[in-house]
């Protein structure tokens, strides 16, 4: 069982770059993969880019993967999203997700409440 928050968001200039954090709570975070999505509007969500419990294996989507970058640090509970060269198609809100295991499924079991990420041109 684990919560988790989503931080970081905001509204960006296209070019620029923003780090979102995702805090859980909870004993067993180290056990748990995390996950980052995303969903614009009129959109359904999309996977992003994904991490596994113990951090050694990284997994994304060929769209992102050269500008986004997961990263985690089990000892402050926290997972990270460093985004950069913004565009304005990264526009969506932008959701950690947590499944126990090596690997996040497509319907992951825990979810953040989202935070939202603006990229104006």
């Amino acid at each position: 069982q684990v919560q988790l928050v989503e931080s970081g968001g905001g509204w960006v200039q296209a070019g620029g770059s923003l780090r979102l954090s995702c805090e859980a709570s909870g004993p067993t975070f180290s056990s748990y993969s995390v996950g980052w999505f995303r969903q614009a509007p009129g959109k359904e969500r999309e996977f992003v880019v994904a991490i596994s419990n113990t951090g050694s294996r990284r997994y994304s989507s060929n769209s992102v993967k050269v500008r986004f970058t997961i990263s985690r640090d089990n000892a402050k509970n926290t997972v990270y999203l460093q985004i950069n060269s913004l565009k304005p198609e990264d526009t969506a809100v932008y959701y950690c997700a947590a499944d126990p295991g090596v690997t996040v499924t497509s319907d992951p079991s825990y979810w953040g409440q989202g935070t939202q990420v603006t990229v104006s041109s």
